[in-house]
């Protein structure tokens, strides 16, 4: 079933109405977070996107530039004032579109122009915050909220972090669906589930919700103020040092310090 978590959030959080110009399945809405303008963007489900294999939420051709559009325009806009506007990713996204037209097409520049404008963006001034409320998947997470600052996360059998579903990672690894699971019980980095994933140091927190499929004003309430904090936790802050101090990250955190030695 085609998930509307990415959409229902982002209108809830976001109110207003959505910017023209993007494509169908990339929602860009203006407002606010914690009295500072905001702009709040998802990829949800378009029945009509012209390239099938983007239908469901999935990043493809449309949405790697239509992201890219947005976040270059929020930089393009707020460049000469002091206090840049919030970037807010609400994640739904179950995968990339995978297709013999995406890949003919570039569909690796469409993806890599969406990080490098979240990036760039970051590196600008503007607080970037990823919300996941469903799928954080491959290629399309790194895409739309992978950059981000701090990521929150929803606690929900349906808000899984990988780099792959299930079902491929188990054919990739030529093993069976169980198998990957026992796998992933000894192995943080193949698990899907969020514990797991805050044990790598990228998951700022996480909080739990009533009503996740639609929220509530009470689940609009705790999330906005969770997003309240987040900012104030990045300060003036540019960079993504704040994902290194966990305890199964303690090889990065050795290798980046042997790098900085070396270099």
């Amino acid at each position: 079933m085609t998930s509307t978590r990415g959409l229902n959030w982002l209108q809830g959080l976001a109110g207003g109405t959505a910017q023209a110009g993007y494509p169908a399945s990339v929602q860009v809405i203006d407002g606010e977070l914690g009295n500072r303008p905001a702009r709040f963007i998802a990829v949800v489900p378009d029945a009509n996107n012209p390239f099938p294999r983007a239908r469901s939420g999935e990043v493809g051709l449309l949405e790697g530039w239509g992201l890219a559009k947005a976040v270059d325009e929020a930089i393009e806009a707020d460049q000469h004032l002091a206090q840049k506007r919030v970037l807010v990713a609400v994640v739904d996204v179950p995968s990339q579109a995978y297709g013999r037209r995406e890949e003919a097409l570039g569909i690796h520049q469409a993806l890599a122009s969406a990080v490098d404008s979240y990036a760039r963006a970051r590196l600008a001034g503007h607080p970037s915050l990823a919300l996941l409320v469903g799928k954080a998947m491959s290629g399309a997470f790194l895409a739309h909220g992978y950059q981000a600052q701090r990521l929150i996360a929803l606690r929900d059998p349906g808000v899984m972090v990988h780099a792959m579903g299930k079902a491929a990672a188990a054919r990739i690894t030529l093993r069976s669906v169980d198998e990957l699971e026992a796998l992933a019980a000894s192995v943080p980095p193949m698990a899907y589930d969020l514990e797991n994933y805050a044990s790598l140091g990228l998951l700022w927190k996480s909080l739990a919700v009533q009503h996740i499929e639609q929220p509530d004003v009470a689940d609009l309430t705790a999330v906005r103020e969770c997003l309240q904090q987040a900012l104030a936790d990045i300060g003036d802050s540019t960079d993504l040092r704040g994902r290194l101090g966990a305890a199964n990250r303690h090889a990065s955190s050795q290798v980046r310090q042997m790098l900085r030695e070396q270099w």
